[in-house]
């Protein structure tokens, strides 16, 4: 009982941290800046005008929503938490409170010249993120640490490889951002389909009573 009191805290902080980040979005859309002299056309050119923000805002808004969910499957995983593991979920919980940094930065330049550094720069942050999700996994499931006995060897080694996967085409992002902005975050954005898509829990119910050595 200890054990899942302590478990449910930490999702229970990581869930605000997820919930802050995700409402410091919004701050990047700034509205237009009031004038007695404006016409109604003139302000809806001023609203138009912020596509980038909009953009950039539910670009990260979409990426942080999928980041929680793949969060809050993670717990149905744990039996337990230790140290190593609060450190490795403080980690992810600083990335993701970084990433209204990287949005501001492309929602502004990403209409510029300066286009490929911010896309790089909003793509390498994705990398560090999936580098933050590969460390919580590793020390969630390294010798079966702290996963449920009823979580077949397969699954852990699924979860392993998609999370690689994901680094190496976060990866392919930032490079290819430096020279080609749009393709970089379309590459980047790709990745939403692969974790929509991939359903480990109907994956973990097929293989649960299988055992296999990792």
């Amino acid at each position: 009982m200890t054990s899942e009191k302590e478990t449910a805290r930490v999702e229970a902080f990581s869930d605000g941290v997820f919930a802050i980040a995700i409402t410091l979005l919004i701050l990047e859309i700034k509205v237009p800046k009031m004038d007695i002299h404006m016409t109604n056309s003139q302000l809806f050119n001023s609203l138009v005008n912020l596509w980038p923000s909009y953009f950039a805002f539910l670009l990260s808004f979409i990426a942080v929503l999928i980041m929680w969910i793949n969060h809050h499957g993670f717990f149905k995983y744990l039996k337990t938490i230790n140290s190593k593991f609060l450190y490795a979920n403080g980690f992810l919980l600083l990335m993701v409170t970084f990433i209204p940094f990287p949005t501001a930065v492309l929602a502004e330049h990403i209409n510029s010249p300066a286009c490929n550094v911010s896309s790089a720069f909003y793509c390498g942050v994705m990398v560090l993120v999936s580098v933050a999700f590969n460390v919580l996994w590793f020390t969630t499931a390294y010798k079966r640490a702290l996963v449920k006995d009823e979580i077949s060897d397969a699954l852990i080694i699924k979860i392993r490889n998609a999370y690689w996967f994901g680094f190496f085409v976060y990866l392919a992002s930032f490079i290819v951002s430096f020279f080609y902005a749009i393709t970089g975050l379309l590459i980047c954005i790709s990745l939403w389909i692969f974790w929509i898509v991939l359903d480990y829990n109907r994956i973990g119910s097929r293989t649960a009573h299988k055992k296999y050595i990792l």
